[in-house]
């Protein structure tokens, strides 16, 4: 599990995949996403503007991501 601290009150779902550096564009953000190939807290999430908060889990390709303040 790796912890991804952000300095704000939330950050977008595919802001966070590009935060985590996972992904280089929000294009592979948005592919990655509506292919249903992310969960969120144990649920697949096809919106790229899903507000992530601290403590939410994110899951995807194969790499479990926990958001952390």
């Amino acid at each position: 599990m790796i912890k991804v601290e952000i300095s704000t009150e939330f950050i977008k779902l595919d802001q966070f995949l590009k935060f985590t550096g996972e992904v280089e564009t929000g294009g592979e953000a948005k592919e990655l996403i509506l292919s249903g190939d992310v969960k969120v807290n144990g649920e697949i999430e096809i919106r790229r503007g899903k507000k992530l908060y601290p403590n939410d889990k994110i899951e995807f390709m194969g790499k479990i991501f926990i958001v952390d303040r």
